[in-house]
Protein backbone atom coordinates (compact mmCIF):
# COMPACT_ATOMS: atom_id res chain seq x y z
CA UNK A 1 0.00 0.00 0.00
CA UNK A 2 2.90 2.36 0.73
CA UNK A 3 4.02 2.00 -2.91
CA UNK A 4 0.79 3.71 -4.04
CA UNK A 5 1.79 7.09 -2.58
CA UNK A 6 1.32 9.80 -5.20
CA UNK A 7 -0.36 7.39 -7.61
CA UNK A 8 -3.92 6.93 -8.88
CA UNK A 9 -6.12 3.99 -7.87
CA UNK A 10 -9.24 2.97 -9.84
CA UNK A 11 -12.43 2.07 -7.96
CA UNK A 12 -16.01 1.16 -8.88
CA UNK A 13 -18.89 3.31 -7.73
CA UNK A 14 -21.18 2.04 -5.00
CA UNK A 15 -18.98 -0.85 -3.84
CA UNK A 16 -17.49 -1.81 -0.49
CA UNK A 17 -14.10 -1.83 -2.20
CA UNK A 18 -14.55 1.82 -3.16
CA UNK A 19 -15.49 2.72 0.42
CA UNK A 20 -12.38 0.96 1.71
CA UNK A 21 -10.06 2.67 -0.81
CA UNK A 22 -11.48 6.09 0.03
CA UNK A 23 -11.11 5.41 3.76
CA UNK A 24 -7.34 4.76 3.49
CA UNK A 25 -6.31 7.00 0.59
CA UNK A 26 -5.21 9.86 2.86
CA UNK A 27 -3.24 7.46 5.05
CA UNK A 28 -1.28 6.04 2.11
CA UNK A 29 -1.28 9.19 -0.04
CA UNK A 30 -2.98 8.01 -3.23
CA UNK A 31 -5.91 9.47 -5.17
CA UNK A 32 -8.94 7.59 -6.49
CA UNK A 33 -10.81 7.72 -9.79
CA UNK A 34 -14.30 6.22 -10.00
CA UNK A 35 -15.83 4.11 -12.78
CA UNK A 36 -19.32 2.69 -13.25
CA UNK A 37 -18.27 -0.81 -14.30
CA UNK A 38 -15.43 -3.28 -13.84
CA UNK A 39 -14.28 -3.38 -17.47
CA UNK A 40 -13.47 0.34 -17.67
CA UNK A 41 -11.82 0.18 -14.24
CA UNK A 42 -9.59 -2.71 -15.29
CA UNK A 43 -8.78 -1.05 -18.62
CA UNK A 44 -7.63 2.05 -16.74
CA UNK A 45 -5.09 -0.13 -14.93
CA UNK A 46 -3.94 -2.22 -17.90
CA UNK A 47 -3.41 0.92 -20.01
CA UNK A 48 -1.32 2.49 -17.24
CA UNK A 49 -3.59 5.40 -16.38
CA UNK A 50 -4.03 4.00 -12.86
CA UNK A 51 -1.41 2.13 -10.86
CA UNK A 52 -3.90 -0.30 -9.30
CA UNK A 53 -7.56 -0.99 -8.68
CA UNK A 54 -9.52 -2.21 -5.67
CA UNK A 55 -12.40 -4.63 -6.24
CA UNK A 56 -14.05 -7.74 -4.85
CA UNK A 57 -11.66 -10.69 -5.07
CA UNK A 58 -14.07 -13.05 -6.92
CA UNK A 59 -14.79 -10.36 -9.51
CA UNK A 60 -11.08 -9.76 -10.16
CA UNK A 61 -10.49 -13.52 -10.29
CA UNK A 62 -13.18 -13.89 -12.95
CA UNK A 63 -11.62 -11.05 -14.97
CA UNK A 64 -8.23 -12.76 -14.74
CA UNK A 65 -9.85 -16.03 -15.84
CA UNK A 66 -11.13 -14.31 -19.01
CA UNK A 67 -7.63 -13.08 -19.84
CA UNK A 68 -7.47 -9.59 -18.31
CA UNK A 69 -3.83 -8.92 -17.41
CA UNK A 70 -4.21 -8.25 -13.69
CA UNK A 71 -2.48 -9.73 -10.68
CA UNK A 72 -3.76 -9.84 -7.10
CA UNK A 73 -0.97 -8.55 -4.86
CA UNK A 74 -2.54 -8.70 -1.40
CA UNK A 75 -4.95 -10.63 0.74
CA UNK A 76 -8.49 -9.21 1.05
CA UNK A 77 -8.54 -6.20 3.36
CA UNK A 78 -12.07 -7.01 4.44
CA UNK A 79 -14.32 -10.06 4.37
CA UNK A 80 -18.05 -10.29 3.91
CA UNK A 81 -20.87 -12.07 2.17
CA UNK A 82 -23.12 -11.29 -0.74
CA UNK A 83 -26.80 -10.64 -0.10
CA UNK A 84 -29.91 -11.20 -2.20
CA UNK A 85 -32.35 -8.30 -1.93
CA UNK A 86 -36.08 -9.03 -2.06
CA UNK A 87 -39.19 -6.83 -2.24
CA UNK A 88 -40.85 -6.66 1.18
CA UNK A 89 -44.18 -7.76 -0.31
CA UNK A 90 -42.63 -11.06 -1.52
CA UNK A 91 -39.92 -11.47 1.09
CA UNK A 92 -41.30 -14.43 3.01
CA UNK A 93 -42.35 -16.57 0.03
CA UNK A 94 -39.17 -16.01 -2.00
CA UNK A 95 -36.86 -16.21 1.00
CA UNK A 96 -37.98 -19.75 1.77
CA UNK A 97 -37.41 -20.83 -1.85
CA UNK A 98 -33.99 -19.16 -2.10
CA UNK A 99 -32.73 -20.64 1.16
CA UNK A 100 -33.99 -24.08 0.12
CA UNK A 101 -32.25 -23.77 -3.23
CA UNK A 102 -28.94 -22.65 -1.73
CA UNK A 103 -29.04 -25.46 0.81
CA UNK A 104 -29.59 -27.98 -1.98
CA UNK A 105 -26.74 -26.55 -4.08
CA UNK A 106 -24.33 -26.75 -1.17
CA UNK A 107 -25.41 -30.29 -0.28
CA UNK A 108 -24.98 -31.74 -3.76
CA UNK A 109 -21.70 -29.93 -4.48
CA UNK A 110 -23.05 -27.72 -7.28
CA UNK A 111 -22.25 -24.55 -5.35
CA UNK A 112 -18.52 -25.34 -5.20
CA UNK A 113 -18.57 -26.39 -8.86
CA UNK A 114 -20.02 -23.01 -9.88
CA UNK A 115 -17.39 -21.13 -7.87
CA UNK A 116 -14.59 -23.27 -9.33
CA UNK A 117 -15.90 -22.80 -12.87
CA UNK A 118 -15.71 -19.02 -12.79
CA UNK A 119 -12.99 -18.09 -10.30
CA UNK A 120 -11.05 -21.28 -9.52
CA UNK A 121 -9.78 -21.69 -5.98
CA UNK A 122 -7.97 -18.37 -5.96
CA UNK A 123 -4.50 -19.87 -6.46
CA UNK A 124 -2.09 -18.75 -9.18
CA UNK A 125 -2.13 -22.28 -10.58
CA UNK A 126 -5.91 -22.36 -10.96
CA UNK A 127 -5.91 -18.93 -12.62
CA UNK A 128 -3.21 -19.98 -15.07
CA UNK A 129 -5.30 -23.02 -15.99
CA UNK A 130 -8.41 -20.94 -16.52
CA UNK A 131 -6.46 -18.38 -18.58
CA UNK A 132 -5.36 -21.22 -20.85
CA UNK A 133 -9.01 -22.28 -21.28
CA UNK A 134 -9.92 -18.67 -22.05
CA UNK A 135 -7.15 -18.42 -24.64
CA UNK A 136 -8.44 -21.60 -26.32
CA UNK A 137 -11.82 -19.94 -26.97
CA UNK A 138 -12.30 -17.83 -30.10
CA UNK A 139 -12.06 -14.26 -28.82
CA UNK A 140 -11.26 -12.83 -32.23
CA UNK A 141 -13.49 -10.06 -33.57
CA UNK A 142 -15.32 -12.44 -35.91
CA UNK A 143 -15.55 -15.14 -33.23
CA UNK A 144 -17.07 -12.73 -30.72
CA UNK A 145 -19.43 -11.34 -33.36
CA UNK A 146 -20.69 -14.82 -34.23
CA UNK A 147 -21.17 -15.89 -30.62
CA UNK A 148 -22.96 -12.66 -29.63
CA UNK A 149 -24.83 -11.89 -32.87
CA UNK A 150 -28.24 -12.95 -31.54
CA UNK A 151 -27.79 -10.94 -28.35
CA UNK A 152 -26.70 -7.82 -30.24
CA UNK A 153 -29.63 -8.09 -32.67
CA UNK A 154 -32.00 -8.43 -29.72
CA UNK A 155 -30.58 -5.19 -28.30
CA UNK A 156 -30.88 -3.50 -31.69
CA UNK A 157 -34.52 -4.58 -31.92
CA UNK A 158 -35.28 -2.97 -28.56
CA UNK A 159 -33.41 0.19 -29.65
CA UNK A 160 -35.50 0.45 -32.83
CA UNK A 161 -38.70 -0.18 -30.86
CA UNK A 162 -37.83 2.56 -28.37
CA UNK A 163 -36.88 4.92 -31.18
CA UNK A 164 -40.09 4.34 -33.16
CA UNK A 165 -42.47 4.67 -30.20
CA UNK A 166 -40.51 7.61 -28.81
CA UNK A 167 -40.44 9.52 -32.10
CA UNK A 168 -44.19 9.01 -32.62
CA UNK A 169 -44.91 10.38 -29.16
CA UNK A 170 -42.40 13.22 -29.60
CA UNK A 171 -43.88 14.16 -32.98
CA UNK A 172 -47.42 14.34 -31.60
CA UNK A 173 -46.39 16.35 -28.55
CA UNK A 174 -43.98 18.51 -30.57
CA UNK A 175 -46.56 19.46 -33.19
CA UNK A 176 -49.17 20.31 -30.56
CA UNK A 177 -46.79 22.42 -28.45
CA UNK A 178 -45.24 24.01 -31.56
CA UNK A 179 -48.64 25.10 -32.86
CA UNK A 180 -49.63 26.38 -29.42
CA UNK A 181 -46.46 28.48 -29.55
CA UNK A 182 -47.59 30.39 -32.64
CA UNK A 183 -51.14 31.08 -31.46
CA UNK A 184 -51.54 34.86 -31.11
CA UNK A 185 -52.16 34.57 -27.39
CA UNK A 186 -49.65 35.47 -24.70
CA UNK A 187 -50.65 32.64 -22.34
CA UNK A 188 -50.53 30.00 -25.06
CA UNK A 189 -47.10 31.17 -26.21
CA UNK A 190 -45.93 31.20 -22.60
CA UNK A 191 -46.99 27.57 -22.07
CA UNK A 192 -45.10 26.48 -25.19
CA UNK A 193 -42.01 28.45 -24.21
CA UNK A 194 -41.93 26.96 -20.68
CA UNK A 195 -42.39 23.40 -21.99
CA UNK A 196 -39.57 23.80 -24.51
CA UNK A 197 -37.30 25.48 -21.95
CA UNK A 198 -37.76 22.82 -19.26
CA UNK A 199 -37.58 19.60 -21.27
CA UNK A 200 -34.95 20.79 -23.70
CA UNK A 201 -32.84 22.09 -20.83
CA UNK A 202 -32.90 18.94 -18.67
CA UNK A 203 -30.15 16.37 -19.39
CA UNK A 204 -31.75 13.22 -20.81
CA UNK A 205 -30.23 10.96 -18.14
CA UNK A 206 -31.48 13.15 -15.30
CA UNK A 207 -34.97 13.21 -16.81
CA UNK A 208 -34.97 9.42 -17.28
CA UNK A 209 -33.93 8.72 -13.69
CA UNK A 210 -36.41 11.29 -12.36
CA UNK A 211 -39.28 9.58 -14.20
CA UNK A 212 -38.17 6.01 -13.46
CA UNK A 213 -37.09 6.32 -9.82
CA UNK A 214 -38.05 9.79 -8.58
CA UNK A 215 -41.76 9.86 -9.44
CA UNK A 216 -42.49 6.27 -8.25
CA UNK A 217 -40.92 7.02 -4.86
CA UNK A 218 -43.21 10.05 -4.62
CA UNK A 219 -46.48 8.47 -5.75
CA UNK A 220 -45.80 4.93 -4.53
CA UNK A 221 -46.53 3.32 -7.90
CA UNK A 222 -43.88 1.75 -10.12
CA UNK A 223 -43.33 2.82 -13.72
CA UNK A 224 -42.07 0.06 -16.05
CA UNK A 225 -38.64 0.78 -17.52
CA UNK A 226 -39.91 0.75 -21.12
CA UNK A 227 -42.74 3.15 -20.30
CA UNK A 228 -40.33 5.45 -18.43
CA UNK A 229 -37.98 5.37 -21.41
CA UNK A 230 -40.75 6.26 -23.87
CA UNK A 231 -41.99 9.10 -21.65
CA UNK A 232 -38.43 10.42 -21.38
CA UNK A 233 -37.92 10.39 -25.15
CA UNK A 234 -41.36 11.86 -25.77
CA UNK A 235 -40.79 14.82 -23.48
CA UNK A 236 -37.15 15.52 -24.36
CA UNK A 237 -37.36 14.95 -28.12
CA UNK A 238 -40.84 16.50 -28.14
CA UNK A 239 -39.40 19.75 -26.80
CA UNK A 240 -36.86 19.85 -29.64
CA UNK A 241 -39.58 18.98 -32.14
CA UNK A 242 -41.81 21.74 -30.76
CA UNK A 243 -38.97 24.23 -31.15
CA UNK A 244 -38.43 23.53 -34.84
CA UNK A 245 -42.18 23.26 -35.54
CA UNK A 246 -42.63 26.68 -33.98
CA UNK A 247 -39.61 27.97 -35.89
CA UNK A 248 -40.85 26.44 -39.15
CA UNK A 249 -44.19 28.20 -38.89
CA UNK A 250 -42.55 31.49 -38.00
CA UNK A 251 -40.16 31.10 -40.94
CA UNK A 252 -43.04 31.46 -43.40
CA UNK A 253 -43.19 35.03 -44.61
CA UNK A 254 -45.58 37.03 -42.43
CA UNK A 255 -47.12 38.43 -45.61
CA UNK A 256 -48.66 35.01 -46.28
CA UNK A 257 -50.79 35.24 -43.14
CA UNK A 258 -51.66 38.86 -43.81
CA UNK A 259 -52.76 38.01 -47.35
CA UNK A 260 -54.87 35.07 -46.15
CA UNK A 261 -56.55 37.18 -43.48
CA UNK A 262 -57.21 40.01 -45.94
CA UNK A 263 -59.12 37.49 -48.08
CA UNK A 264 -61.40 36.80 -45.13
CA UNK A 265 -59.91 33.54 -43.88
CA UNK A 266 -60.08 33.10 -40.08
CA UNK A 267 -56.75 32.57 -38.30
CA UNK A 268 -57.21 28.82 -37.87
CA UNK A 269 -58.07 28.16 -41.50
CA UNK A 270 -55.30 30.46 -42.70
CA UNK A 271 -52.83 28.53 -40.56
CA UNK A 272 -54.11 25.16 -41.77
CA UNK A 273 -54.45 26.00 -45.48
CA UNK A 274 -51.68 28.53 -46.08
CA UNK A 275 -48.99 28.55 -43.40
CA UNK A 276 -48.72 24.86 -42.41
CA UNK A 277 -48.19 23.47 -45.95
CA UNK A 278 -45.27 25.85 -46.42
CA UNK A 279 -43.92 25.31 -42.90
CA UNK A 280 -43.95 21.52 -43.24
CA UNK A 281 -41.70 21.71 -46.32
CA UNK A 282 -39.23 23.70 -44.21
CA UNK A 283 -39.44 21.25 -41.29
CA UNK A 284 -39.02 17.92 -43.16
CA UNK A 285 -35.19 17.71 -42.77
CA UNK A 286 -35.50 18.57 -39.09
CA UNK A 287 -38.05 15.80 -38.53
CA UNK A 288 -35.76 13.15 -40.01
CA UNK A 289 -32.69 14.51 -38.20
CA UNK A 290 -34.67 14.31 -34.96
CA UNK A 291 -35.38 10.65 -35.70
CA UNK A 292 -31.61 10.05 -35.95
CA UNK A 293 -31.00 11.97 -32.71
CA UNK A 294 -33.68 9.93 -30.94
CA UNK A 295 -32.04 6.70 -32.09
CA UNK A 296 -28.73 7.80 -30.58
CA UNK A 297 -30.36 9.07 -27.39
CA UNK A 298 -31.81 5.62 -26.65
CA UNK A 299 -28.30 4.60 -25.56
CA UNK A 300 -28.66 6.83 -22.49
CA UNK A 301 -31.69 4.80 -21.41
CA UNK A 302 -29.35 1.93 -20.55
CA UNK A 303 -29.27 3.53 -17.07
CA UNK A 304 -32.84 2.23 -16.63
CA UNK A 305 -31.73 -1.35 -17.26
CA UNK A 306 -33.46 -1.52 -20.65
CA UNK A 307 -31.86 -4.18 -22.83
CA UNK A 308 -31.28 -1.88 -25.77
CA UNK A 309 -28.10 -2.03 -27.82
CA UNK A 310 -25.79 -0.17 -25.43
CA UNK A 311 -26.95 -2.09 -22.36
CA UNK A 312 -26.58 -5.33 -24.30
CA UNK A 313 -22.98 -4.37 -25.06
CA UNK A 314 -22.31 -3.74 -21.37
CA UNK A 315 -23.67 -7.15 -20.43
CA UNK A 316 -21.56 -8.94 -23.04
CA UNK A 317 -18.43 -7.08 -21.87
CA UNK A 318 -19.15 -8.00 -18.24
CA UNK A 319 -19.04 -11.64 -19.37
CA UNK A 320 -15.91 -11.63 -21.56
CA UNK A 321 -14.09 -8.36 -20.68
CA UNK A 322 -13.52 -7.66 -24.40
CA UNK A 323 -14.47 -3.99 -24.17
CA UNK A 324 -12.67 -2.69 -27.27
CA UNK A 325 -14.04 -5.36 -29.62
CA UNK A 326 -17.61 -5.31 -28.33
CA UNK A 327 -17.85 -1.50 -28.33
CA UNK A 328 -16.49 -1.52 -31.88
CA UNK A 329 -19.32 -3.86 -32.89
CA UNK A 330 -21.91 -1.67 -31.15
CA UNK A 331 -20.48 1.47 -32.77
CA UNK A 332 -20.56 -0.12 -36.23
CA UNK A 333 -24.20 -1.18 -35.79
CA UNK A 334 -25.18 2.36 -34.78
CA UNK A 335 -23.17 3.79 -37.66
CA UNK A 336 -24.82 1.52 -40.24
CA UNK A 337 -28.34 2.34 -39.05
CA UNK A 338 -27.62 6.08 -38.89
CA UNK A 339 -26.05 6.01 -42.36
CA UNK A 340 -29.20 4.40 -43.78
CA UNK A 341 -31.37 7.01 -42.05
CA UNK A 342 -29.15 9.79 -43.40
CA UNK A 343 -29.59 8.48 -46.96
CA UNK A 344 -33.36 8.43 -46.44
CA UNK A 345 -33.21 11.95 -45.06
CA UNK A 346 -31.32 13.24 -48.09
CA UNK A 347 -33.73 11.46 -50.47
CA UNK A 348 -36.82 12.89 -48.75
CA UNK A 349 -35.28 16.36 -48.63
CA UNK A 350 -34.55 16.33 -52.38
CA UNK A 351 -37.99 14.93 -53.20
CA UNK A 352 -40.06 17.44 -51.23
CA UNK A 353 -37.86 20.50 -51.55
CA UNK A 354 -37.15 20.27 -55.25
Amino acid sequence: MQDLRGKRVAIKTGTAAADYANSVKNKYGFTTVTFDDSDNMYQDVTTGNSAACVDDKPVIQYAMATGVKLHIISKPAQTGGYGIALPKSQQHKLLVKINRGLKKLRANGKYDQIISKYVGNGSTKSQAKKNKVSQDTDNSFIGLLKSNWGTLMGGLGKTIELTFVGIVGATIIGIIIGLVGVIPNRWAQGIATVFIYIFRGLPLMVLALFIYTGIPSLIGTKIPAFVAGVITLTLNEGAYTAAFVKGGMQAVDIGQMEAARSLGLPWGKAMRRVIMPQGIRIMIPSFINQFIITLKDTSILSVLGLLELTQTGKIIIARNMEGFKIWTMVALIYLIIITVLTWISNWVQKRYQA
